[in-house]
């Protein structure tokens, strides 16, 4: 099975290199389909100079946030599985095969990765607090318990991410993804994953009020379509 690998970016200068790398060391049937948002700060000048025909690169004119980079990268995908990945170096991408096995298998349609049932090094207090709060607001909103509802590794089989018409723009992408597979049906299966978090100067971007956004999402998305 072919996957597919979205990575929304924006601003990532100092990563966005390796994070290539360790992708395209994964030794999995893959396309990368990147999407820059509108970055200013020497991004777009490196993803210009890549020459790899499993990697495409798309720009965005202006910026318009992480959910959209994702809905424009769907309509680049030809693989079987998608998963998101980050422009950062916070998540592993050797998790990849533990990743996609459930459903390889045709035990899951929906993998999330979890931080909190595997390794976690380098997370804000607070994110920890949010985090958790979400996760428990996810479960009990869709009956489905989870330990991890903002992580960036989500993993679906192509035609059930490309079958939600997502509405997200930014970080909202999460809280949205999440409530549309579960009123859909699909059970979100977690494997644990490696996280290494970041600061607020390394180029961590989420704040507190996209916690309260994803908090919101998740209720609105409980009682509407």
């Amino acid at each position: 099975m072919k996957l597919s690998v979205i990575m929304p970016v924006h601003n990532e200068l100092h990563t966005i290199r390796e994070a290539i790398r360790q992708v395209q060391e994964v030794g999995l049937e893959k396309e990368i389909i990147i999407v820059d948002d509108h970055s200013f700060d020497g991004t777009r000048e490196i993803l210009s100079q890549i020459a790899d025909d499993e990697v495409k690169v798309v720009y965005h004119d202006q910026n318009m946030g992480k959910g959209s980079a994702i809905r424009t990268a769907l309509q680049y995908v030809t693989g079987d599985i998608i998963i998101i990945q980050d422009g950062d170096l916070e998540y592993d991408p050797a998790d990849y095969h533990k990743l996609i096995e459930p459903i390889v298998e045709g035990r899951a349609s929906v993998v999330y990765g979890s931080r909190f049932l595997g390794e976690i090094t380098n997370m804000h207090f607070l994110n920890y607090i949010a985090n958790k709060i979400l996760a428990l607001t996810a479960s009990l909103l869709f009956f489905n318990w989870i330990t991890d509802e903002g992580t960036c590794y989500k993993v679906f089989k192509a035609d059930v991410l490309k079958s939600l018409d997502l509405k997200c723009t930014g970080f909202d992408f999460c809280p949205e993804v999440t409530a549309k597979v579960r009123k859909r049906g699909y059970r979100i299966v977690e494997v644990p994953i490696s996280y290494r978090g970041r600061t607020t100067d390394e180029g961590k971007k989420i704040r507190w009020q996209d916690g309260l956004m994803a908090f919101l999402t998740l209720i609105k998305y409980r009682l509407v379509d």
